[in-house]
This record gives structure tokens, sequence and C-alpha cells, in this order.
């Protein structure tokens, strides 16, 4: 079960002029619980104004050995949001020795290291969760290959740049890293421009064997993703073998098609081994009436993007308005995202225990 604590900031560092990289030291007793694989990420929280703001930051630091109880620090990479109440926040105010509520960590967007080429497509703040897997998998596995494809806007723009050079001056034969600018030409390398469907389509076979990449790794906006992820299916490359992780997507995204809500509908909810029964307020999300009587249901984005909220569908049917969050196969298997559903029986029943 997801649980906050309160960590004490070590470090702040400046990446970027948007973007910063906040360590986090965990305490001995915690460290079990803060134990987490590469690729996964956790939420932050915090009052403004008497208003509960959660944001979600991939973890960037590589993932605890097997041999170890935890991590002794955590470190997530924050890019500023115009408008954004957290990023501005952590960009302006926050500094070492400050004390941030962080929940354990979550997310399924994750490597388990093991031999074999692998490869991402990344954009922007997306490298945070990838630079974690990528150090993560050629530190533990010497049979492993990585190739990363990342776009930025400019060179003074990209987050952790010196982390991914250093990786790349240490794993030479192993690391194949591939730099795409689109406001800003180099002087070596491709073209400015675009990732697009496209772009990728031509690209990716010149420079891996596309159908010999065990996993393919996708995170970033909206747009990249989609893109990469059409990109591949028109390549051939199996559905099980792409992850995909969104960072942000617009209002413009399209959502599920509205049916008639039954006049009344109830949830039952399994959450910590404790259930409850409750009617939906016309309009509502699940999540909105779980958390109106069990104020400790997992969130975070509210927006269906992060997947903290997800729960297993154990009877009726549910609308979802989005879903940029879980896998075809999760779905398949029932599970559906309790801040994007609306009660479509007069009975549902969900378990975020499974």
């Amino acid at each position: 079960m997801a649980r906050f604590h309160t960590l004490r900031v070590a470090e702040v560092d400046r990446l970027t002029d948007d973007s910063v990289a906040l360590t986090l030291d965990v305490p001995p007793e915690l460290r079990p619980e803060y134990r987490h694989a590469a690729g996964q990420h956790l939420t932050l929280r915090r009052t403004a104004d008497g208003t509960e703001i959660r944001r979600t930051y991939s973890i960037c630091s590589p993932a605890p050995g097997p041999g170890e109880d935890g991590p002794r620090t955590l470190r997530v990479g924050v890019r500023l949001v115009e408008g954004g109440a957290f990023s501005t926040y952590a960009l302006k105010e926050i500094g070492a020795g400050d004390e941030l509520e962080v929940m354990t960590p979550a997310g399924r967007f994750t490597l388990d290291p093991a031999p074999g080429l692998y490869a991402a497509v990344v954009g922007g703040s997306g490298i945070t969760p990838v630079l974690s897997i990528v150090t993560t998998l050629l530190a533990r596995e010497p049979a492993a290959r990585f190739c990363l494809i990342r776009s930025d806007r400019t060179a003074a723009s990209t987050m952790f740049l010196e982390e991914v050079a250093d990786l790349k001056d240490r794993y030479p034969q192993r690391l194949q890293l591939v730099t795409v600018l689109s406001r800003e030409e180099q002087q070596a390398g491709l073209p400015s421009g675009r990732l697009d469907e496209h772009r990728l389509t031509g690209l990716l076979p010149s420079l891996l064997p596309v159908a010999q990449v065990a996993g393919w790794f996708l995170c970033g906006p909206f747009g990249l993703v989609r893109g990469a992820e059409r990109a591949l299916r028109g390549l051939g490359v199996e559905r099980t073998r792409v992850h995909q992780e969104i960072f942000h997507v617009d209002g413009s995204a399209a959502a599920a098609p509205a049916s008639p809500a039954p006049a009344r509908s109830t949830v039952t909810a399994r959450l910590d081994g404790r259930g409850g029964t409750w009617p939906v307020r016309e309009g509502e999300s699940l999540l909105e009436t779980v958390l109106r009587n069990r104020p400790d249901a997992p969130y975070a984005c509210k927006g269906g993007v992060c997947g903290t909220c997800r729960a297993l569908l154990v009877a009726g049917e549910v609308r979802m308005d989005r879903n940029f969050a879980l896998e075809p196969e999760e779905t398949e298997a029932g599970y559906v995202l309790a801040c994007q559903s609306h009660p479509a029986t007069e009975r549902v029943e969900l378990d975020f225990d499974r």
C-alpha cells in the first residue's frame, strides 16, 4: 500500500534554467519502503492556501542492488511547467534541509536488468526515468546494450546533459547516444527538427536492428510518444516490446465518448485490506467517491497519466474518460484508472490491493 513519509532534501541541483534535480535523504528505517525498480516514480505532496497539491516525478537515480535493503538517497528531476503549482515551488523555494512529503515508489515503466539490446526514444524531461533504467541496466548486466535517442529543444534546455555524457564515457561500446535538437543546429550529428512518426520510421532502422531490440521505452510529451509508437508498429515491432510513459497531455487529447450513466450507482472498494460501499454522486469519478470516504486512496495526477490510482474492476462496468497510463494487457486483465472511471452500471466494485 502506498504511503507518504517526510523526507529531508539533501541537495538541489540546477540542471537548466527551468529544471532542477532534488536529492532526498532516506533514513535507514524507511529504506525498505522506498526500494524501487529502475523507471519508477515518486509522488510529492504539499498544501498551499488550504489546497492539497500532488505531483509525480520520476526517479533518475539507479535502483538499489539485489543485496541492498533500499536506497540511501532518491533523486528526481523537476521541470518548470507554466503556472505549475508544484514545479514553481520546487524551482523557486525548495532548498537543502527542507522537508517534503513523499509517497513510496510506484509505476510500471520499468526494466529488470537482463542481457540483450534495448532502446529508448525520449523527449525533454522524459529522460528522467530512462536515465535510471540505463544506469541500472549497464551497471548490473555486462551483456546488455542500450540505444538512447533523445530529443530536446536546445542544448541549453537539455536535462541531465552531464550525467548522460558520463554514462557514454563509462560505457562507450555498450551505450549508443543519438541527440536531436528541434530548435538548434548541431555541428555534428542529425539535422534539427522534431522526431515525428515519419522521421522515426526512416531513422530507427538506420541506427539499430529494430527487430532485435528486446524492449523499447518511450517517454515524454504525448505527441512524441504516440508518433514513436506508430512508427514502431509500422516497422513490425510487437506491442509487448513497447513500453511508454507520457508526462503531459493537453486538453485536446481525445477522451472516451460519453455514455448514459445509471440514475443511482454505488462503488464498493477494497483498500489496504478494508472495504466499504458508498453512493456515487452525479458527475463524480469513482476515485472522488472513494476519497470522500477513504482519504488514503492512492492518486497523484488525476489526469489519467501517472497510473497511481490503478484498481482492478471486480464487478460492474465503468466508462474511462482517458487512459494514458495502462498498457493494453492491463485493461484486458480488468484494470482501470479510478480517477477517470465513471459507473456504467448500478453497482461497481474495485480492488486497489491487487
